[in-house]
């Protein structure tokens, strides 16, 4: 089963809590302590564009870009008033190309924990590519010990169009969380099913500091205090040597 196909058009109405606004000022309070320009952003595994857009709102040139083709179609088209419409491309983390250097990247929503610990360091090694020197790198993910604790339990998410429910399995052997996803469409008077197989894996905060530090990474920080803090977000801040 593909990965964020059929819950792209759902998934916004389906995670309207997100604080995005808040996240987004925890980046800008970063940029300020940075003392630096940041101008120019990267949105690392950008999604349905959602943090892209509220950005560009704020007065950023926004790059963005993510795997999923379903995901991108729903960003593009999204609209704000913006000086600078985002820029969107389809491609993977470990496969970024840019054309030139960004002030910050930045990976929002447990983007980091989709990708597989052995991509890691060529996901790195491409960022510290395409950050310029003195730029920063933010991003977050869910800490081990949360995405351990969902092992074995059940949700539900629905609208009146829609209904998600997903399982989650904790696979030790994998270091993941492997949940399937069904959803149930509205069809007039049925329900279409459809299905979607999602995995998270438990990066250790040691390790992430051990590739980024490998990659040309430094000063890098731990925090626990943004959005969602109380629920396993643990947000990496690190600055491109």
């Amino acid at each position: 089963m593909s990965c964020y196909s059929a819950l792209a058009p759902w998934y916004d109405r389906l995670t309207g809590d997100v604080p995005y606004g808040g996240i987004a000022d925890l980046y800008e309070a970063e940029f300020k302590a940075d003392g630096g320009k940041f101008r120019l952003l990267l949105d690392l595994c950008c999604g349905t564009g959602s943090m892209t857009w509220e950005l560009a709102r704020r007065g950023y040139e926004m790059i963005a870009a993510d795997r999923s083709v379903d995901m991108l179609m729903q960003a593009q088209g999204k609209q704000g008033e913006c000086r600078v419409r985002p820029l969107f491309l389809c491609q993977a983390a470990e496969e970024l190309d840019l054309y030139g250097t960004v002030d910050a990247a930045l990976c929002c929503l447990d983007g980091f924990n989709y990708i597989a610990p052995d991509v890691l360091r060529e996901v790195f090694r491409r960022l510290h590519l395409f950050v310029r020197p003195g730029g920063l790198l933010i991003f977050d993910i869910r800490t081990p010990e949360f995405l351990r604790a969902l092992d074995g339990q059940i949700f539900v998410d629905e609208t009146e169009d829609v209904l998600c429910l997903w399982r989650a399995d904790f696979d030790e052997a994998q270091g993941a969380l492997v949940y399937g996803m069904d959803l149930f469409e509205r069809r007039g008077r049925l329900w279409e099913r459809r299905g979607e197989e999602h995995v998270e894996y438990a990066h250790e905060p040691e390790v992430l500091r051990g590739a980024l530090e490998h990659a040309g990474f430094g000063n890098v920080r731990l925090r626990r205090d943004g959005p969602q803090g109380n629920a396993g977000r643990l947000y990496i801040i690190a600055e491109r040597l």
